[in-house]
């Protein structure tokens, strides 16, 4: 077993390992040149993360700065917006789906360490999956942790710390992150505005 399989498999590994820190240096440097590109140049821009995700859908927008440890473990669908300061530890696989709106300071870690203090001085480190679902919606300073699923149609209000999977289609916040409701029908006609009313957050 390769060393990136070992990273991968959700056993603990040694994260000094040098080909691992090589391909951490790699990445750090594509992420400064990505974020010293003007915001004007689209090209460059859409050309750098083709280089640095490892699989990119269309219509993928990142607002930089971005950082992530890897990249090659980024999976991102279609029509996805990334806003600026995300951070992506991914150690282990982050797939994130189609249309997924991510707000500013948000951070996705699959990167975990153990409790046992000989084991952290070792370097030893694990990591699990992460899966985001399509039409999600994540709102600022999110946190998503090691081995969290989101699932599809679902919003995470901001400031959320995400330690369990959140199914589909619901509204879910908090520290532990917590379904507060379903999304219905009727959370479509809150936003059609009525003559002489103006919507409000209270209202929502």
């Amino acid at each position: 077993m390769s060393i990136r399989d070992e990273m991968m498999s959700g056993r603990l590994y040694d994260a000094s390992n040098g080909e691992l820190l090589e391909e951490l240096l790699r990445t750090q440097k594509l992420c400064q040149d990505y974020n010293a590109l003007r915001i004007t140049d689209l090209e460059d821009r859409t050309a750098m993360l083709k280089k640095l995700i490892g699989k990119v859908g269309k219509n993928f927008i990142v607002n930089p700065p971005f950082f992530c440890d890897y990249g090659s473990n980024i999976e991102v669908g279609d029509n996805v917006f990334i806003n600026a300061y995300c951070v992506i530890l991914d150690e282990a696989k982050v797939t994130i789906g189609n249309n997924v709106f991510i707000a500013p300071q948000c951070g996705f870690y699959t990167a975990g360490h153990p409790l046992d203090k000989d084991l952290r001085r070792r370097k030893l480190e694990y990591s699990l999956p992460i899966t985001i679902g399509d039409d999600v919606w994540i709102g600022g300073m999110v946190c998503v942790m090691p081995g969290v699923t989101i699932g599809s149609g679902s919003v995470i209000g901001a400031g959320s710390v995400v330690v369990n999977d959140i199914p589909e289609g619901v509204l879910a916040a908090g520290n532990p992150c917590r379904v507060i409701r379903k999304i219905t029908p009727q959370d479509r006609d809150r936003y059609i505005r009525k003559p002489g009313k103006v919507l409000s957050l209270q209202t929502i």
